[in-house]
């Protein structure tokens, strides 16, 4: 075995799930821990400034979600391999992600010996899921791939307006979301316009009602 470490940044936004998963990642002898992320635009940040092997990321973090994490990593990593761990299994989540080159997809109740087999599975290469993650693929597979029409209309969003999106269903004022992506608030203000055009939606509480049924914010948010 290779005496150079097999280096990873974890992103979760809650605190206890990251100490868990550095305990785990510690007890192998070849991992390194580099860094933690509260959120996925703080992952993107971690990925340029460490350069891991690996990043361990959740899906539902605030500001930037770990779908749009990963699509940015890859744009500007393609090196660093991403393992999702999360408590969703929707079956959009898994479609989309396993497009972007994920390099594993567990659940939150997975064991220990899982996480560690997904690490070393993405360095060989490889790609590990969870059995109920293999059952969702396959039947996804068999059913032709079918999308509903909500999932077909986010689809139609730019990166940049699905980043906005979920910052405006979460609360962000205009004012917040232009210092977040350093643009004026009128360019906000133009993406927000555009994205209840092509969602066909006409207020805020449509929006909301919209994200809660595409899994992008919870119902308690």
């Amino acid at each position: 075995m290779s005496n150079i470490p097999i280096t990873i940044v974890i992103a979760d936004d809650h605190s206890i799930v990251r100490q868990g998963l550095k305990k785990i990642l510690k007890e192998e002898k070849n991992f390194q821990v580099l860094g933690e992320a509260r959120d996925g635009r703080d992952a993107v940040n971690k990925v340029q400034e460490l350069t891991p092997d690996i990043v361990i990321m959740d899906i539902a973090m605030p500001e930037l979600n770990g779908i749009e994490a990963t699509r940015q990593i890859k744009q500007i990593n393609m090196g660093t391999k991403i393992i999702i761990l999360s408590m969703h299994d929707h079956s959009r989540y898994i479609r989309e992600l396993l497009g972007l080159g994920v390099s594993g997809y567990l659940l939150k109740n997975a064991a220990s010996r899982d996480i560690v087999k997904a690490v070393n599975s993405a360095v060989k290469g490889d790609i590990y899921l969870s059995p109920s993650i293999s059952s969702r693929v396959i039947e996804d597979y068999v059913g032709m791939n079918k999308k509903s029409l909500e999932e077909e209309l986010y689809n139609t969003l730019s990166n940049r307006e699905r980043e906005v999106f979920q910052m405006v269903v979460e609360g962000s004022s205009t004012k917040k979301i232009a210092e977040t992506l350093c643009v004026s608030p009128s360019t906000i203000k133009s993406h927000r316009s555009n994205i209840m055009e092509k969602l066909k939606m006409d207020n805020l509480s449509q929006l909301i009602q919209y994200a809660i049924q595409l899994g992008i914010i919870d119902i308690q948010i």
